[in-house]
């Protein structure tokens, strides 16, 4: 596994199909290995998985007997998917889980179309109901844990995932806490920290609730993605959440690895 647990037995437990989760944990298993094998810190476990879904009760009641608490962050994210809007509830495993320990991600993302029009789009890509959109490493913390470290930190590895994966990666989102986004002169202190990454490659924004969010997507569609989470208190960041949805992810995703 590289480093990364992932579950062995998902659609088992779960108790319902996914057609592709076989497929994708292979792909993310793989992956994981060579990054680890490249150096990249990625944690024991995974941050999240996302699985789209209609009628969310498909998945979102397997979740809960599993364990999840679904919408532990008091949060929807709205999350314009292809031009068609969908809306993201995040499950998450209790500190105390077990299943942590069977490769279990943090969170699972529940997914689903708001209207015809995008359960039609989301059907149409015939990778079932529900399906996994994608897998989500985490990255450890590097020793140093402040605004510059962390962002440096993520640009160093968002560099050496292209490298590793062949493929390039998705803009590099940043959601910092308030108090470093409102510091006077912080955009161009953060430009010289990024060089030689520049915009459109990244975006800064406020976290809400406050806690460091950096992420990014590789591979087509937005099939996996890297993600580093400190100090937060919620499962995502909703304006990076309209971003990512918009630019970054597709539910037209070609084939597996």
């Amino acid at each position: 596994m590289g480093g990364v647990q992932l579950p062995k037995d998902f659609e088992a437990q779960l108790g319902i199909p996914v057609a592709n989760a076989q497929e994708r944990l292979e792909e993310a298993s793989a992956v994981a290995e060579k990054l680890a094998r490249g150096g990249v810190p990625l944690l024991p476990t995974a941050d999240h998985f996302a699985l789209f879904v209609d009628p969310p009760r498909l998945l979102a009641g397997p979740l809960k007997r599993l364990g999840y608490v679904v919408g532990m962050d008091n949060r929807c994210y709205p999350s314009p998917v292809d031009g068609h809007e969908y809306i993201n509830v995040a499950a998450s495993l209790p500190q105390s889980s077990f299943l942590r320990r069977q490769g279990w991600p943090d969170h699972i993302a529940v997914v689903h179309p708001v209207d015809d029009e995008a359960f039609d789009h989301m059907l149409a890509q015939n990778y079932g109901n529900p399906f996994v959109h994608h897998i989500t490493f985490g990255i450890a913390l590097p020793e140093l844990r402040d605004a510059r470290s962390l962002m440096r930190h993520m640009m160093e590895v968002r560099e050496r995932v292209e490298q590793i994966v062949g493929a390039p990666a998705g803009r590099l989102i940043m959601a910092l806490p308030a108090a470093v986004i409102r510091t006077p002169g912080f955009g161009e202190y953060a430009r010289s920290w990024l060089e030689p990454l520049a915009p459109p490659d990244y975006q800064l924004e406020e976290m809400e609730g406050g806690g460091f969010l950096l992420q990014f997507f590789v591979l087509q569609g937005g099939r996996l993605e890297v993600a580093l989470r400190w100090g937060t208190t919620q499962t995502f960041n909703p304006k990076s959440v309209q971003t990512i949805s918009a630019e970054e992810l597709s539910v037209d995703q070609g084939p597996g690895g």
